[in-house]
């Protein structure tokens, strides 16, 4: 890598919120809801609820260790610093299942929703074009990315507003429940809370996007301040609106049993909502917010892979290398897309199984690092420490496990094969533990 080149320093607080929202999709709350409310027998909004509140905890600690850890590389850079190389380089393993798969997530809905509306034209097709769009934007820049995440999120926040106000509008003239009061999206006490937890157990992967932030600290003005600022505006904001969204659903649309397909509920609900009309509209916003989410995840999973080539942890020559003139991961980039081919013969399902395990896992040790660093090694353990720097990250780290604990038995084996091979990789590059790991050490690489 040529050591004068380096990542660019270009995006603004505003900037890093909208790849944040981009790579939440905001929308995601119509692709989930119809499984969602099967899963949790129709408390969604209190599903969101408790996915909220694991996902404030965790956001909490991702917030401090971007203070002392201002870098690409997220979880994994923050398990390597605090915890150990070892450790770290597992939690990228795993966090890479998220950041390498959920691209292919994006151009599958892609290519889904587009042969649906013109099926004379073929699936594979629509992923290609996409494909091929998304890299040519990242491989542009993190500027022209930014541009195009402002306008994604200008309109999924356009297309939510109006279908809140058409929801409420059809409530109060009768359809669905008829209430704009209703506790039972939240909570049914003919049902099991259990229900509840198994919903937040899928549903917490919507707030992906705060982790996705943290990718961005080389590439943020002021990331100490912003980055943490970034996360917290971005896990709040996105949880209000996923709970707002699913209470509305669900008054319109009580019986998630009747649900004639659950994967395409979201249509049934806009058709009965604002007609064809509004069909169409989610039809094309929702292409929009694929195209903003899968650019925002590509984007996010080079950095995870250039922090970890520039740490040697995989080859340096390929993949901690930038580009001269965009100072961007090129090769992480090309590399990426053409993993994403996959999305060509691979179903939605086991592309989808894929990113829950890796995320909670991450997430967890997340919340450990900062007990290590503060609590441990800076011992900060007045009071208010104790709180800041033990209590809370404890309770992450517990709420974490407890979901992670209840993902479906596909998940946890899909997701078990996958850290197995990452710990295979690690034998070998540590000639069975006997070499340490190879470590870039910069001085804004270390904790302040």
């Amino acid at each position: 890598m040529n050591e004068d080149v380096q990542l660019s320093r270009s995006l603004t607080l505003t900037s890093i919120i909208a790849y944040g929202f981009a790579f939440m999709a905001l929308i995601t709350v119509f692709s989930t809801y119809g499984v969602a409310s099967q899963i949790s027998q129709g408390m969604v909004a209190g599903s969101y609820v408790l996915a909220l509140i694991v996902m404030l905890f965790t956001a909490y600690s991702y917030g401090q260790m971007a203070k002392a850890y201002p870098v690409s590389g997220s979880a994994y850079t923050y398990t390597r610093k605090a915890i150990s190389p070892y450790a770290g380089f597992l939690i990228g393993w795993a966090i890479l299942m998220d950041y390498l798969f959920i691209p292919m997530v994006n151009f599958l809905l892609f290519g889904i929703f587009f042969s649906a509306a013109f099926p004379e034209i073929p699936m594979q097709l629509w992923i290609l074009v996409l494909i091929v769009v998304v890299t040519y934007v990242n491989v542009k820049g993190v500027k022209v990315g930014a541009r195009a995440n402002m306008l994604v999120l200008s309109l999924s926040l356009l297309f939510l507003l109006i279908f809140s106000i058409l929801s409420i509008k059809a409530i109060v003239q009768g359809t669905g429940t008829g209430m704009l009061l209703n506790i039972e999206p939240f909570f049914n006490s003919n049902e099991s809370f259990k229900y509840v937890i198994a919903g937040a157990a899928l549903l917490c992967f919507s707030f992906l996007g705060f982790d996705a932030v943290s990718t961005f600290s080389e590439e943020v003005k002021n990331p100490k301040k912003n980055i943490p600022r970034a996360i917290l505006i971005v896990t709040i904001i996105g949880g209000i609106i996923f709970i707002i969204v699913s209470y509305l659903a669900h008054n319109v649309w009580p019986d998630y049993n009747s649900f004639k397909d659950a994967d395409a509920a979201s249509y049934e609900i806009m058709a009965r909502v604002g007609g064809s009309a509004l069909e169409s509209a989610f039809l094309a916003v929702t292409a929009i917010v694929v195209f903003g989410s899968a650019s925002a995840a590509q984007a996010s999973a080079s950095r995870v892979l250039y922090a970890m080539g520039r740490d040697g942890q995989l080859p340096k020559s390929f993949f901690g290398k930038l580009s001269k003139k965009t100072k961007v991961p090129v090769n992480n980039i090309l590399l990426i897309s053409l993993l994403s081919l996959s999305a060509l013969f691979l179903s939605l399902t086991l592309v989808a199984s894929f990113i829950n395990f890796g995320a909670l896992i991450a997430f967890a040790f997340v919340n450990i690092s900062v007990i290590v660093l503060y609590f441990g090694k800076e011992r900060k353990r007045s009071l208010r420490g104790i709180i800041k720097y033990f209590i809370i990250p404890s309770v992450g780290c517990l709420l974490n496990v407890v979901l992670l604990f209840n993902l479906d038995s596909y998940s946890k084996i899909l997701g078990s094969i996958w850290f197995g091979l990452g710990v295979l990789y690690l034998i070998f590059l540590t000639k069975g533990f006997r070499q340490k790991l190879p470590e870039m050490e910069m001085d804004k690489d270390k904790a302040v």
